[in-house]
């Protein structure tokens, strides 16, 4: 007889204890969610955007999504930006993630999501950073950031998990002061040499990998110039590049129509053409070989950052919870359960 699932809820610290030491694992993870999409075993209608007004910077987005095979689970990531909390001393992005039973579907767990999302969207550029460096036979050296908060720790942490290396790394961030401290970060973890740059051009031109990490909300990159040397370039904040950069390389995104939406940079790079020509293929392509991309042109990867893997990986953290006895029940949450009363 099916009967309503308990419902339990998952701490940060539980989230992060869980991961922690397991930066593989995630990639694994997120890799395996990327061949399910792939296959049409998952379900990622487009992500809701709920906006302001008055914080036109702000935003809350719901990303519902469903994932079939051992993965087995639908759920919803509701994950806010408020830039202005960094002036605060507080996180920009904050974010709760529903897993819902498939059989059921009563939600059965209520994570705290930012460290899930940070994770996925770092192990998804470690992926493809790796991949796509394979395939373009040029392992990079240097590593350039364009954006020094969070997410760009992430990335770094996981591109060490991927197994690159570097010689030197670039940091630049409007926040010279945001910079430094993320330079100290970088020297507290190992000898790499770090160097703070004045502008993003200036990271760029000095990178053979440069990761775009920003809060941005429009292109101020602009000059094809700047990437004569052919970089890979991790696109992970989207709208950093305008459309005349994008038509100039070879572009791989996570997720087609998701990618071309809500003034991306491939967006904006679609509505100047009218077409989508100028997108070599997914992730997906990559990693089964469909799209091989060239050393003699710049590579740009642009996820969106799909509901999927954050439901992947979600699922990985419940189910390593609950066999280790941690799970937190709400005893009585599903509280009217007769249909007659």
């Amino acid at each position: 007889m099916t009967s309503i699932p308990p419902f339990s809820v998952i701490s940060g610290e539980q989230v992060q204890r869980i991961l922690s030491g397991r930066d593989d694992r995630t990639i694994d993870i997120v890799e395996n969610a990327y061949v399910l999409h792939g296959e049409g075993r998952t379900v990622n209608p487009d992500s809701y955007f709920l906006r302001f007004p008055d914080r036109p910077s702000s935003r809350i987005i719901a990303l519902p999504a469903s994932v079939g095979g051992p993965v087995d689970v639908h759920g919803i990531k509701w994950i806010s930006s408020f830039p202005e909390n960094v002036a605060s001393g507080i996180p920009r992005a904050s974010a709760v993630l529903i897993l819902n039973d498939t059989v059921t579907g009563y939600p059965f767990a209520c994570l705290e999501s930012s460290i899930i999302s940070a994770s996925r969207t770092a192990a998804s550029a470690a992926l493809a950073a790796r991949r796509l460096s394979e395939l373009r036979g040029v392992r990079p050296r240097r590593l350039g950031l364009v954006g020094t908060g969070l997410i760009a720790r992430y990335v770094h942490r996981f591109l060490r998990a991927a197994g690159l290396g570097f010689d030197e790394i670039g940091l630049y961030d409007l926040s010279a002061e945001h910079a430094a401290a993320f330079r100290d970060h970088l020297r507290r973890g190992g000898d790499t040499p770090t160097v703070l740059h004045e502008s993003a051009e200036d990271v760029i031109r000095s990178s053979d990998l440069v990761v775009f990490a920003t809060v941005a909300g429009s292109p101020h990159v602009h000059d094809p110039a700047h990437f004569a040397h052919h970089p890979l370039v991790l696109h992970v904040s989207l709208r950093d590049l305008s459309p005349d950069i994008v038509l100039d390389s070879y572009n791989i995104v996570d997720d087609v129509d998701h990618c071309l939406k809500a003034d991306t940079s491939p967006h904006l790079a679609e509505q100047r053409t009218g077409n989508r020509d100028f997108v070599a293929g997914t992730l997906h392509d990559v990693l089964t070989g469909r799209a091989v991309p060239p050393a003699d042109r710049t590579v740009v990867f642009s996820p969106f950052g799909l509901g999927v893997l954050d439901l992947a990986l979600a699922r990985f953290v419940y189910d390593e919870a609950a066999a280790a006895g941690e799970l937190h029940s709400v005893p009585g949450f599903f509280h009217e359960r007769s249909r007659h009363g």
